[in-house]
């Protein structure tokens, strides 16, 4: 859990660091994408906390989430049609029902161990 934690401050310094920009034609493309990521992460951490995680599901899930926003985004912009609207209310929902989920069973694990340390024999 450490070696990832320290994985992502890296990444996330050195992005802060670096002085690389995206041009704005691609900005839904990134933003879509960004989004799908972030709706498998927290399903992913869903399912840790539901003990139900596959790592085939998951990293399958991750690239075919991102592939499938990004195409819908792509098939809008030739049709004219802000496509990836409906992508962005599909994983929105998603974020926020996992987030919520997430939130409950952490709650609830925080809860029991509460009652266990109060219910201990002396």
């Amino acid at each position: 859990m450490w070696l990832s934690l320290l994985f992502l401050a890296i990444g996330i310094g050195l992005g802060l660091l670096s002085n690389f920009s995206i041009p704005a034609i691609y900005s839904n493309y990134i933003s879509i994408a960004i989004l799908a990521a972030f709706d498998t992460l927290l399903g992913g951490i869903r399912a840790h906390f539901e003990h139900v995680f596959n790592q085939h599901i998951f990293v399958t899930g991750f690239f075919f989430n991102i592939t499938l926003a990004i195409f819908l985004t792509f098939i809008g912009e030739q049709l004219g049609v802000d496509l990836y609207l409906a992508a962005v209310f599909a994983f929105g929902w998603r974020l926020f029902q996992n987030i919520a989920i997430i939130r409950r069973r952490l709650f609830d694990r925080w809860e029991q161990r509460k009652l266990a340390k109060t219910n201990k024999p002396v």
